[in-house]
């Protein structure tokens, strides 16, 4: 029985330390970039969640999108969207994402993200403080750990819905030559 008990301790530590660190891409507008920094910095310091800030789209696993949304910005989310590589996960932070938040009556301002991107978590709030983002970060993980965080595999199957209401908002994207 002894013996069990330190083999399962032991596997726990193993499968603790091979577990894989997500790198975000945060697309930072408006006050949607005030309270990311701090998690950042060693007062909260996220890197100890294993969650840390990629460089380019190819690098990442999480996109990031703090603050409101305009029609011209919804475009390169877009398309910085489509440049990460499976799994990726997308988190909407603050009000703006959920519901436009206080640009909720602007023509041109996007109401819900996840009418045009597979939103696998919310973090609600005016700007939420970084206890609330460290916390989503950590239920991000726990989602994908248990297999529920499946946003990128439904983009693929209802791929046509996105597009139309992407393309509502956007216009047919012409492509250059």
């Amino acid at each position: 029985m002894k013996e069990k008990y330190k083999s399962s301790k032991w596997q726990e530590v193993i499968n603790w330390a091979q577990k894989r660190s997500l790198f975000m891409l945060h697309y930072c507008t408006g006050c949607g970039a005030i309270e990311l920094p701090p998690t950042m910095t060693s007062r909260y310091d996220m890197s100890r969640f294993g969650i840390g800030p990629a460089a380019t789209p190819r690098q990442a696993d999480i996109l990031l999108i703090t603050g409101y949304l305009s029609t011209k910005t919804l475009r390169r989310v877009v398309y910085t969207y489509e440049q990460m590589q499976d799994p990726k996960f997308v988190m909407g932070f603050g009000s703006c994402t959920i519901n436009g938040g206080m640009y909720w009556d602007s023509y041109n301002t996007i109401k819900q993200l996840d009418k045009y991107l597979p939103v696998d978590l919310y973090i609600a709030g005016c700007m939420p403080r970084p206890e609330a983002i460290l916390e989503g970060f950590l239920d991000l993980k726990e989602k994908i750990e248990n297999g529920e965080a499946k946003g990128y595999k439904k983009y693929k199957e209802e791929y046509e819905y996105y597009k139309t209401n992407q393309k509502k908002v956007l216009g047919e994207v012409k492509r250059r030559q």
